[in-house]
């Protein structure tokens, strides 16, 4: 599709959805915008270089650097290995440990839809509640946390979480341009539970207070408080390291911490 569409046309795309204009990013770059006009309107072909440069300078994911490469009649230069490859062993192995060092807290790997590929024990409370239709893997971070079958039924804060979840999910889909989270935004939007936040468009200028947005779960009775954070790879030059990324949960007062640490700890 890419090599239909042509290199020019998502460059241009691609200027546009970061609001840059030509002039701006020829100057950034270091080649005329008359050029880069050229380029855009298919009347130049750039070199694989410049392609690069374009889509680093556009902050263009690794993936789509591939389709850019590929739409200018070059080949791809970023691999996509799997996580379980055998050359991912330590990789993989160094997420195992890092997610179990976060034991008794919360842990999960994501990929670049958030769906789940690696946890630690203790996220199995937050998913032992999910009903079968979501808790099948890949468990998805979005649908787990806003499907009113999943966690938004026990979510106390629900609509300051599904705020920051709703504007999280809005930002990958655009910063992307990815079908799949495109798709899954349009899905989520149409959950009963969060339709009054969509329909008046609340998500997309809400006002934080406080330090945190922590999730409030109430599970049977004990009320857990949890903030996150989202650790990615500093360097990455694959296409799966690229778009993994680790969310850790930490209690947000002292009675969370005192139920998730037991008797104990």
């Amino acid at each position: 599709m890419a090599a239909t569409v042509g290199v020019g046309p998502l460059v241009k795309e691609w200027r546009g959805r970061r609001r840059r204009s030509q002039l701006d990013l020829a100057l950034e770059v270091g080649v005329s915008a008359r050029h880069l006009s050229f380029v855009e309107t298919g009347r130049s072909r750039p070199s694989p270089e410049l392609v690069l440069t374009l889509a680093h300078h556009l902050d263009v994911p690794l993936r789509e650097r591939n389709a850019l490469l590929l739409a200018a009649g070059y080949a791809p230069r970023y691999q996509e290995t799997p996580l379980d490859d055998p050359a991912m062993d330590q990789v993989r192995s160094s997420l195992t440990r890092l997610l179990a060092a976060h034991d008794p807290y919360p842990g999960v790997v994501i990929d670049a839809r958030w769906d789940i590929v690696l946890a630690n024990e203790a996220a199995g409370l937050l998913t032992a509640v999910l009903p079968p239709e979501l808790a099948a893997p890949p468990v998805n971070v979005f649908r787990a946390c806003l499907h009113p079958d999943g966690l938004a039924r026990i979510t106390r804060n629900l609509e300051p979480w599904a705020t920051y979840l709703l504007s999280e999910l809005h930002r990958m889909a655009v910063r992307s341009a990815d079908p799949g989270l495109l798709e899954l935004e349009r899905e989520v939007h149409a959950y009963p539970v969060i339709d009054h936040l969509v329909g008046s468009g609340r998500w997309l200028d809400d006002a934080p207070t406080g330090l945190l947005v922590p999730v409030e779960l109430d599970l049977g009775g004990q009320v857990l408080a949890l903030f996150t954070t989202l650790t990615s790879f500093g360097t990455p030059r694959d296409i799966t390291l690229a778009e993994l990324a680790v969310e850790l949960f930490y209690p947000a007062d002292a009675a969370t911490e005192a139920a998730l640490r037991g008797p104990t700890g």
